[in-house]
């Protein structure tokens, strides 16, 4: 995983990939600026009349539902199908499913106007697009998973034919084949708005450059996300400081100390 971890990053760098992202309000800023720092070429377009013809020229795609408008929803199912056609990846961050009936649905009619290759969020928004059986397994929103959660996740994976991504005091990343754990991060991460949402659109970036192995891509996205933090608090453990250290840790992160610091294995 170290040194794929780092021919991942190196082709992002090289090739500045086109990210198309269709996502909240509140993070458009911040997610732009952490693509910039990866080295990958942001864009935001949710006018219903270009998501196709912009999807068609990105490297992948992100959908992110946290400041939910209904009309989006139709661009989002669009740019899916149009992401599908010229076979680049759709990365669907459901933030806050399961919280309202319109997020949830929203969801779900998004997988199934479209193939996503990666649900990114928490364990709660995750499992809580799962059948019934799966949603009372193993969920602690404030923690992540337990065993059982992580069965779960597996068993999503596979009915659902996408990889799980689950963020959470270890994250869980998991095609319902392999299962990887990744234990870099830092709670701050938590206390800056953004952060999380970034991390789709990094994970995005990463399965741009893949060749189609997006679950060994998406955890080393998570891991050399992680690792940025871990390097980051070093400078600060304050809100404001430790977001504009993270974005130099970001830019500025390479092989030396993804060798030493990454925390990702295999189970």
């Amino acid at each position: 995983m170290i040194s794929l971890t780092i021919e991942l990053l190196d082709r992002i760098k090289q090739r500045a990939p086109l990210i198309h992202n269709i996502t909240n309000l509140v993070v458009m800023n911040s997610s732009a600026n952490i693509l910039l720092a990866l080295g990958a070429s942001p864009v935001m377009a949710h006018s219903r009349a270009e998501v196709e013809e912009m999807t068609a020229m990105a490297g992948a795609l992100v959908l992110n539902i946290g400041t939910l408008q209904e009309d989006w929803v139709e661009s989002m199912m669009c740019a899916g199908q149009k992401a599908n056609a010229v076979g680049i990846p759709v990365i669907l961050d459901p933030v806050g499913a399961g919280a309202t009936a319109l997020r949830t649905t929203a969801v779900r009619n998004i997988m199934q106007a479209c193939a996503v290759a990666v649900l990114r969020g928490n364990a709660s928004e995750i499992l809580s697009l799962g059948a019934a059986e799966i949603r009372t397994k193993g969920v602690d929103s404030s923690v992540g998973l337990s065993e059982a959660g992580v069965a779960a996740a597996v068993e999503m994976a596979r009915t659902k034919q996408c990889v799980m991504a689950i963020s959470g005091q270890e994250d869980c990343i998991t095609d319902g084949r392999r299962v990887y754990r990744v234990a870099n991060g830092q709670p701050l991460m938590t206390k800056v708005t953004g952060i999380g949402c970034g991390l789709s659109a990094v994970t995005a970036a990463f399965c741009a450059v893949a060749g189609g192995d997006y679950p060994a891509a998406t955890a080393a996205a998570f891991a050399f996300y992680g690792l940025c933090a871990d390097l980051a608090i070093q400078s600060s453990d304050r809100p404001g400081s430790f977001f504009v250290a993270f974005l130099d840790r970001l830019y500025s992160t390479g092989a030396e100390e993804i060798t030493q610091g990454l925390k990702v294995r295999q189970v």
